[in-house]
């Protein structure tokens, strides 16, 4: 074979086309980190659920069809805000991250958002409930997406005042959470005309044994015994309180599905409690649950868990839109396209997002079924009441983020 100088020209014209055609075929890896609780109180409301949510999310937008590379990968935080913190630093550093999610503690939340703003990447947490990521903790790189203390007291604390209980003590993990949830609580209970007449916080993680703070709430005389915590902690203090034969009425002010289910219907029938999900509330819930179902049966979702697919879910869309690369570039802006862009999805429907970053969808209030009413496995809410999305959370003026200008 003759190689004529002709022939060498086209080879290395060749030799270096190929590689920038495979340059712009290749796209930028879009990497989720779920940063839950993979072994303590919160494992059943966030846990390895969560990330199967976010890989379900990835699926139905359709990643890969659209050329996009998703990559989701789980952490535990011990529920200890510097392990979050260090591990959300390792993440966005060194591990190419560019979304965290799930994230069931607030104190730790809040040590993350200001990794996610120190470092302009996004965190989307849709598990814990400080409503202080929307308030004066707010910023740009953060959006809270399925409830928070101030929904859940709105909803729950209210009711129960206006039907007879005006009188409350509380039991509350002494962490940013409880505090935050019995602040708020106490709050719409002073508005509705009733009194707190006592509280005791316990030391969280790590307490099993509530009986010394269940007789506290016993010889108080209030009629409403509050329980300002979550997942396992709820399960056992309620679970006790039925075993010490409390008579007072028991609001749990946030209990999930899981909670329920741990319970059982004979311990948690009646309980009054409020969600912004729940499995068989609709069509499109219901589709979402048969889905994640295939994914990991034998459980159900939680609001936290159906937040996790939504966020994912809702960022991928503004990625494809603005492009992943610079999606990946500037979370900031990131997230100014995720509150510019409305949200929809099978979870919680048509929404929007706030400037503060609050995830607007409706809130719903749920008697918990006694063990007669329910005909099917995970068959437990009776829904009482709807707070349509422009009601169900705090307004935004209440709130002092920094980021809402008055």
């Amino acid at each position: 074979m003759i190689v004529t100088r002709r022939h060498l020209m086209a080879t290395a014209a060749a030799a270096v086309a190929l590689p920038a055609v495979r340059a712009r075929a290749a796209s930028p890896t879009i990497k989720f980190g779920v940063l839950t609780d993979l072994s303590g109180p919160y494992k059943d409301i966030g846990g390895p659920l969560a990330s199967d949510c976010a890989r379900l999310a990835v699926a139905d937008f359709g990643a890969a069809a659209k050329g996009m590379t998703v990559e989701v990968i789980q952490a535990d935080h011990q529920n200890k805000p510097d392990v979050g913190a260090g591990i959300a630093r390792q993440w966005f550093d060194r591990d190419g991250v560019d979304v965290i999610l799930d994230v069931p503690n607030s104190g730790v939340s809040l040590a993350i958002a200001g990794v996610a703003k120190e470092k302009n990447k996004v965190f989307l947490p849709s598990n814990p409930a400080t409503s202080d990521l929307t308030g004066k903790d707010c910023n740009a790189n953060t959006i809270h997406w399925a409830y928070d203390t101030w929904m859940l007291a709105h909803s729950t604390g209210g009711a129960t005042v206006k039907s007879g209980g005006d009188s409350w003590f509380f039991i509350t993990a002494d962490y940013a959470f409880g505090h935050a949830l019995q602040r708020d609580t106490t709050q719409f209970i002073n508005a509705a005309g009733g009194k707190v007449v006592g509280s005791v916080a316990y030391p969280f993680p790590g307490t099993n044994d509530f009986s010394s703070f269940l007789l506290q709430a016993q010889a108080s005389g209030a009629k409403v015994v509050g329980f300002c915590n979550a997942g396992a902690d709820t399960v056992n203090s309620i679970k006790q309180a039925a075993e010490f034969g409390l008579t007072q009425t028991r609001a749990g002010l946030l209990v999930f599905i899981a909670d329920v289910h741990g319970m059982g219907l004979q311990v948690a029938q009646n309980l009054v409690i409020s969600s912004t999900f729940y499995w068989d509330l609709n069509d499109r819930a219901r589709a979402f649950s048969e889905r994640l179902w295939a994914r990991a049966p034998n459980v159900r979702a939680g609001m936290g868990h159906a937040g996790d697919y939504s966020a994912a879910l809702h960022y991928m869309k503004v990625a494809a839109e603005m492009g992943v690369a610079q999606a990946k570039a500037d979370g900031a802006a990131t997230v100014a396209r995720m509150k510019a862009m409305p949200t929809d999805d099978d979870c919680f429907g048509k929404g929007m997002i706030r400037e503060d970053g609050r995830k607007l969808h409706p809130c719903y209030l749920f008697r918990v079924k006694t063990p007669a009413e329910s005909k099917k496995p995970w068959d437990y809410y009776t829904l009482l009441a709807t707070t349509p999305a422009d009601e169900a959370f705090r307004p935004m003026k209440d709130g002092g983020c920094p980021l809402v200008k008055s």
